[in-house]
């Protein structure tokens, strides 16, 4: 059981991430990576992954076990402005944290696989097993994050909106209350399903609240309680996206999906339940579940439930549609180069034009499916990752498979 103790300060100072962590995603997709859970979610993604993949797997094994501790050196702050910031952040790591949280790695690997060579020789301070481990992890990036990396800003910038409607609903406590369902809030304490037994004080010091596509079953706290508290917790995972023909060319956004539906798009903006899409599009409660409906098959829309409601919030690609390649401030950030609009506008295509499309929505849940959890990947200090886009032949949406 982990226990995070807040005090009145805390409160004032929780603060959520605004965008996922390149290099918390890039080490908790290697538990995903390397154990067989979430064949929906992460099915196909491990597959592609593995098929690029080179000897990165074989290295970055040695820092980061299947179970248990790894250094907390690997997920610097820095990660949430990039990997390569993130990647110099643990280039300058003091050697003697270095040294002190292999240490702690090594006590925990089993007498009969003591850390290899190179590892010993970053303990110690060596440049050259840093370049190596740098090299790794950039590469590993390249491979196994970045052709999903749109659809894990998707997912994350969903659950923001979440979290952000319970904060200005009901405050902080309220936001700690609407937290997935392995976070309980009991005032003044937020207890998690963990694999050990901690209690972490926060201190006056807030907490950042960071939601990760790739956490999976329980959340994940530094094991150092003197760096800034941080709580990596997973998002919730719907079925994966449909794949489908990117096929189609341009033209205006009315034309191309329809006057009702341009404005049902146009209505989610921010994000907004369905009642308020249908108020703000000036349609019905059922129409405005249709079209959503319809707009999340076309990869435009994620659809999230919070209590008896849904949420609906653009993806990257639906903001650079509804925005020409330009997202506005504060909407969720594009698939890389506007050239992508072309994409999005042949998917809308596909899911406009396919036979009983829009017959096929389920009603305004769309049957959202959240996908369980499991206990113990985190060992003495760490949880376990989260979930990518399915296989298709053209563009990679997401996973198919947590």
């Amino acid at each position: 059981m982990l226990r995070i103790h807040f005090t009145g300060n805390d409160l004032a100072a929780i603060r959520m991430a605004a965008r996922p962590d390149a290099l918390w995603e890039t080490i908790l997709s290697f538990h995903r990576l390397r154990d067989r859970r979430g064949p929906l979610v992460f099915g196909a993604w491990r597959e592609e992954a593995r098929a690029r993949l080179s000897g990165e797997t074989r290295l970055l094994g040695a820092l980061v076990p299947q179970r248990g501790y790894f250094p907390d050196f690997l997920t610097p702050a820095a990660g949430l402005d990039g990997l390569e910031s993130g990647l110099e952040a643990i280039r300058a790591t003091p050697p003697a944290r270095v040294h002190t949280e292999l240490a702690l790695l090594a006590a925990a690997r089993p007498v009969a696989a003591p850390l290899p060579g190179w590892a010993v020789d970053l303990a110690q301070g060596e440049p050259e097993p840093f370049g190596r481990l740098l090299t790794a992890l950039r590469g590993y990036h390249r491979a196994a994050i970045e052709p999903s990396w749109a659809y894990v800003e998707s997912r994350i910038e969903a659950d923001r909106a979440l979290r952000g409607r319970a904060l200005l609903d009901g405050g902080a406590e309220e936001l700690l209350a609407s937290l997935p369902p392995m976070l309980r809030w009991q005032a003044p304490v937020l207890e998690a399903d963990y694999p050990v037994d901690r209690d972490l004080h926060l201190d006056g010091r807030g907490l950042l609240l960071q939601p990760s596509f790739f956490c999976r079953g329980t959340p994940v706290v530094l094991r150092d309680p003197d760096l800034p508290p941080v709580l990596v917790y997973p998002v919730t995972h719907t079925d994966a996206p449909a794949a489908v023909n990117p096929d189609g060319g341009a033209s205006p956004l009315g034309r191309l999906v329809g006057h009702t539906r341009s404005a049902v798009l146009r209505a989610i903006g921010h994000g907004g339940t369905t009642s308020e899409l249908a108020r703000r599009a000036g349609v019905s409660l059922a129409s405005a579940s249709q079209h959503a409906g319809v707009l999340r098959e076309a990869g435009l829309v994620v659809t999230m439930r919070q209590g008896s409601s849904v949420l609906h919030t653009l993806t990257p690609l639906g903001a650079a549609l509804l925005h020409g390649g330009h997202p506005q401030p504060g909407a969720a950030r594009p698939l890389e180069g506007a050239g992508r609009l072309k994409e999005a506008e042949g998917r809308v295509k596909g899911a406009k034009g396919a036979k009983g499309a829009e017959g096929r929505v389920k009603g305004p849940e769309g049957r959202l499916r959240e996908s369980g959890g499991h206990r113990g990947e985190g060992g003495a200090r760490r949880g376990g990752g989260g979930a990518p886009p399915p296989r298709r032949r053209h563009v990679w949406n997401g996973p198919t498979g947590p």
